[in-house]
């Protein structure tokens, strides 16, 4: 093993580590392109003995090797469970990665697998459903410790590039970036929900005929469902607990937050709902952006 030069200091090192993990299939080799699109230099499938190296070295050689992502891969023979330790190892000589964590649902990695015709990594005789329940095993405490989760079951490809540039580009990344994220309540919650409004208190645009087949996004569903009685108060009473708690989360190291806004389909009042509340926190100096996972699922 190589001798590492002094420790760097958490100011010296200006370092912009990121770690990604998740499923097989989840779309790893997306958020690797991504990350190349907003300027990291991208190590792909690194034996994670060798994160501790690899960091030296990025520190060591300076310029564009300063932002460096590492993407870990359950089917290397030099994967090991305990991704924290290796975090926690980092950490110690001075770095602070971010951990990204894609994940999906089973039935969506199914049938990704089953489109290009693979078998799962770790499914050896079974079926493809039992090499996901052991890779879920072998990651769940990855899982745990993320700093950031994406769940691209319903993402495209453009989508899910554009969520990680979203994510890592262009502004101060040690900052704490936040994702106001519409979606349906029937379809499920989002997983990586740190913060849950519901919006169906508000009368539902899909009962008025000139609204129904227009979205949250457009001027007149908008206007209806913020100028329903209580809807700026939620708006407000919201933007003034994520204002409050922001300082909070950056002093703890909490890099993204996901605040999801939902309503029945995720087409009209949640919409609505996000772009106000995305408008509020920019307009409080707050790193912000919008999402719609549900739109145009209907």
């Amino acid at each position: 093993m190589p001798e590492f030069a002094p420790e760097p200091s958490p100011d010296e090192a200006a370092t912009d580590l990121v770690v990604v993990t998740g499923l097989s299939g989840g779309g790893r080799s997306t958020v690797a392109r991504a990350l190349e699109n907003v300027g990291f230099y991208v190590v792909d499938n690194l034996p994670q003995a060798l994160m501790l190296d690899m960091a030296q070295l990025a520190f060591e050689a300076g310029g564009a090797a300063r932002r460096t992502a590492m993407v870990l891969d359950v089917r290397s023979r030099a994967f090991s469970t305990d991704l924290a330790g290796a975090v926690r190892a980092l950490k110690e000589r001075g770095f602070s990665p971010r951990v990204v964590f894609v994940d999906a649902d089973d039935e969506v990695l199914i049938r990704r697998f089953e489109s290009v015709r693979r078998s799962h990594p770790l499914q050896g005789d079974g079926r493809l459903a039992d090499g996901i329940a052991a890779e879920r095993k072998l990651l769940e405490e990855a899982r745990e410790q993320a700093d950031v989760i994406i769940d691209t079951s319903h993402l495209n490809v453009n989508q899910l590039r554009r969520r990680v540039e979203e994510l890592f580009g262009g502004e101060d990344a040690r900052k704490l970036r936040i994702t106001v994220l519409s979606f349906g309540f029937k379809y499920g919650l989002p997983p990586d929900a740190d913060y849950v409004m519901d919006a169906r208190f508000l009368p539902n645009p899909f009962w008025v005929p000139e609204l129904r087949d227009h979205t949250g996004l457009e001027e007149g569903v908008s206007t209806y469902v913020l100028g329903q009685e209580g809807a700026n108060d939620f708006v407000a009473t919201y933007a003034g607990l994520i204002a409050s708690t922001a300082p909070g989360f950056e002093r703890e190291g909490k890099r993204y937050l996901t605040v999801a806004v939902g309503c029945t389909g995720g087409k009209h009042r949640s919409v609505a709902i996000a772009e106000e509340l995305t408008t509020r926190l920019l307009d409080i100096r707050l790193s912000a952006h919008s999402s719609h996972r549900d739109l145009g699922r209907e």
